[in-house]
């Protein structure tokens, strides 16, 4: 979002109130899509698409933290941090790697009764802190924070960058959106209970609203400070609201106490994070899962380390819908009955030339083409007359599959063959409904029987 932010500013020339009309946009979208209710939409995404997504992340701050750790400077992704790891191990910093392992060993060796009442990352925090400061360790800080609250800032708009308004503060609702219900779906992972994603979305979108007049930059969920949070005991929203006071007290004159943070305390506290994150539920099923779902829990994961998150998710779910649709598509039958009856289903009277095609399962566009292909087959027999469409047993048709049917009527029709179709009274209202040229009242039947006469 940050990314997002600087190209608006880089694209209206560095006008600073322009791209505040840009966050603006963006939130006030935000809001629009909780209003519609499209935050719900998160709960389809499949599970090995969370947790690829949520291995990666831990595996980027491992590998993210892993400099600071040693004392050399960060890397701004994890494909630059794995290249120049040898740098890295070249210029360790002995009193840095000290505060790192000793952070290491606080947050993952801290007794649970103990950090019930006094979490494990604030107690190396703390105690790192101060032993670093009074031990007068040459180590990378914080450094500087600024303080001070922020002034009133206007958005400006012109009608002449108006599109690129929109399309830069609709880039952001997305960006904001998809990363803050990822990170509920991260935090109901590990808390087991449910986010309530629209009021997320309103709340999110409020918040960046009023950043616009302000001249803050646009946020979305954190998934590492939640996590931290959540493991930290912090399970309710109270705190929330105790980060927000304690960054304020920040900005009011508390910065310098911050400023001398060491990071390597936070690099060993992240990391910490980065394993707990790790979905080890997943990881120790990777040999009796199915190979379909370890195979959209790699790509997630590759692609979250690799590429970018949004783009992992978006793969992932695109392929589980692929792998969905091709196994409810598999489950669509086709058979056949014909005038000597060879069929498991017992027609009566079925007389010369007539030819009843049993569909069931669901028809679907996933589904249509491998019954067009076998419908074929039929309508080329020399002694068809009328051919009889059973849809009795189908679950469900969807409007690529009725187009279908109703141009295999019509090409049946062409053939001089007479198309009969019985389905159920549902379906059948609804191929009336759409009103196709030939799935008339005429040809459509709720009856075998019927159809037979």
């Amino acid at each position: 979002m940050t990314v997002v932010f600087a190209s608006a500013i880089a694209a209206f020339g560095g006008s600073f109130e322009m791209a505040l009309a840009v966050v603006l946009v963006g939130g006030l979208l935000q809001m629009v899509l909780g209003l519609l209710r499209t935050g719900g939409l998160v709960h389809f995404i499949p599970y090995p698409v969370i947790s690829g997504f949520m291995s990666g992340i831990g595996v980027i701050i491992i590998i993210l933290q892993l400099a600071p750790l040693l004392g050399a400077p960060a890397s701004s992704s994890p494909l630059i941090a794995l290249s120049q790891l040898t740098n890295t191990l070249s210029s360790i910093n002995i009193e840095a790697l000290s505060l790192g392992l000793l952070t290491l060993g606080i947050v993952f060796l801290t007794p649970i009764k103990l950090s019930r009442f006094v979490p494990s990352p604030l107690i190396a925090l703390i105690f790192c802190t101060l032993l670093s400061y009074f031990s007068g360790f040459s180590v990378a800080e914080i450094g500087h924070i600024p303080t001070g609250l922020p002034e009133l800032k206007l958005p400006r708009f012109t009608l002449e960058q108006w599109s690129v308004i929109v399309t830069l503060g609709a880039t952001l609702a997305l960006l904001g959106s998809i990363d803050s219900l990822l990170t509920s779906l991260v935090a109901d992972s590990i808390t087991h209970t449910h986010t309530r994603p629209n009021r997320e979305l309103i709340g999110q979108g409020l918040g960046n609203t009023l950043c616009a007049f302000i001249g803050g930059l646009p946020g979305a969920g954190a998934t590492m400070r939640t996590v931290i949070n959540v493991n930290s005991g912090g399970t309710t929203r109270l705190s929330g609201i105790i980060h927000s006071l304690f960054l304020l007290t920040l900005l009011m004159g508390l910065a310098p106490l911050a400023s001398q943070i060491p990071l390597a305390v936070l690099a060993g506290i992240l990391i910490k994070v980065g394993f707990d994150i790790l979905d080890y539920r997943m990881l120790k099923r990777l040999k009796t899962a199915p190979r379909s779902e370890i195979l959209i829990m790699m790509a997630v994961f590759a692609l979250t380390v690799l590429v970018d998150l949004v783009m992992a998710v978006g793969v992932g779910v695109v392929l589980a819908m692929g792998m969905l649709t091709r196994r409810v598509a598999r489950e669509a039958d086709i058979s056949f009955d014909d005038h000597n009856g060879h069929h498991s289903h017992d027609v009566e009277k079925v007389g010369p030339g007539v030819r009843v095609v049993h569909v069931k399962g669901p028809l679907f566009f996933g589904s249509v083409s491998h019954m067009l292909d076998r419908i074929e087959t039929v309508d080329k027999v020399i002694d068809t007359e009328d051919i009889i469409i059973d849809c009795l047993k189908v679950d469900f048709m969807d409007l690529t599959a009725i187009f279908a049917l109703d141009e295999m009527v019509e090409r049946l029709l062409q053939h001089k063959i007479r198309p009969k179709v019985v389905t159920t009274p549902a379906i059948k209202e609804q191929l009336l409904q759409i009103n196709t040229p030939h799935l008339t009242e005429a040809i459509i039947f709720t009856n075998m029987k019927t159809a037979m006469r």
